[in-house]
């Protein structure tokens, strides 16, 4: 059951956000407004409603970009129009000109993850994009999805395919799911290897690597809480020592000291070869992870790790403070 209480913008704002997964509060005032609580500390405000036998939550918004009076008064008009049934559109429409609508309407990701998806989808999905979405069946789709290899891609595109088509059913461009009913692929899902023992040796042999420019690019995937990506693309015009913060992100005091040390003679702040970034050193990566006695450990379990364990905060400050705080425990 839902923490129940008079929704006010002093509550929310200090709501103290899960450690995994999500908390659900409830609104005295207005019964049926609810609000998601995320682990990263995102809110928002969604109603319930059983719309045509099935039980949907409808989204109003993100908490402060909607503010509680307005996501109040959306309720009655939000519930009114999930009750409606989907206008039918009786031209018939291709699956990628379909995706278009879908991507605008309803994918809300950063740029390089959105950048990511559209790679997949036109890899894997060319058969089906010529096509109209009322002519696809399920067996189009089971081919479409037996030729992509690996199982954890394959899982993933079969699931966005059964989102895009319950988007198709509710906005009327189609009359079924054929993605519903689909057997789930078993994927195998891989167990990352990073523990507390092992993290302390992973520092250690990354503080012996001889060279400065890559072991303080692989010492920023600890100090910088981002991705291997994000880390080594780092630009120095993008940093601000002045205020602790990398773009829009607080920096850690750690990160703070060990970019202060490098020389700031170039775009990059970790060069690679050539006049680009440092890019993917997996081969500088295996000598570390070897050496610290875990020889499957990739980059990307290093910050799965971290980010694992930090709580997260709206206020810029008291995230840079959790940052500092879960890395002085870890690294003790």
């Amino acid at each position: 059951m839902a923490h129940q209480f008079f929704f006010n913008p002093f509550i929310l704002d200090n709501l103290p956000a899960p450690s995994v997964g999500f908390d659900v509060v409830q609104d005295i005032s207005e019964p049926r407004l609810r609000m998601y609580v995320t682990s990263r500390g995102v809110k928002t405000f969604f109603v319930r409603r059983r719309v045509h036998g099935r039980d949907r939550r409808i989204i109003i918004g993100n908490y402060p970009d909607v503010d509680i009076e307005t996501a109040r008064g959306a309720v009655a008009d939000v519930l009114a129009a999930a009750m409606e049934k989907p206008h039918v559109h009786r031209k018939k429409i291709t699956l990628k000109k379909f995706l278009d609508i879908y991507l605008e309407k309803r994918v809300r990701r950063n740029s390089v993850s959105r950048d990511k998806l559209e790679r997949a989808i036109a890899r894997h999905l060319v058969p089906l994009m010529d096509k109209n979405i009322t002519d696809i069946t399920s067996d189009d789709i089971t081919n479409t999805i037996s030729q992509i290899n690996g199982p954890a891609i394959a899982g993933r595109m079969q699931e966005f395919l059964q989102s895009v088509f319950k988007y198709a059913v509710d906005t009327g461009y189609a009359k079924i799911n054929p993605g519903v009913g689909l057997p789930k692929i078993q994927q195998n899902r891989r167990i990352r290897p990073l523990n507390k023992s092992g993290f302390h040796r992973l520092v250690h042999a990354i503080e012996n690597v001889a060279d400065t420019n890559l072991r303080a690019a692989f010492l920023m995937l600890i100090y910088g809480f981002a991705s291997k990506s994000q880390v080594f693309s780092m630009q120095w015009r993008d940093l601000d020592f002045n205020h602790y913060t990398w773009r829009d992100m607080p920096l850690s005091d750690m990160a703070v000291v060990l970019l202060q040390d490098l020389p700031q003679d170039g775009r990059w702040v970790f060069p690679g070869r050539g006049r680009g970034h440092l890019t993917d050193p997996r081969i500088a990566w295996q000598r570390v992870a070897r050496a610290a006695g875990i020889p499957n450990l990739t980059m990307d379990d290093v910050n799965k790790f971290i980010m694992r364990q930090l709580t997260w905060a709206s206020d810029k400050e008291d995230f840079r403070t959790n940052m500092n705080n879960l890395l002085s425990e870890i690294m003790a």
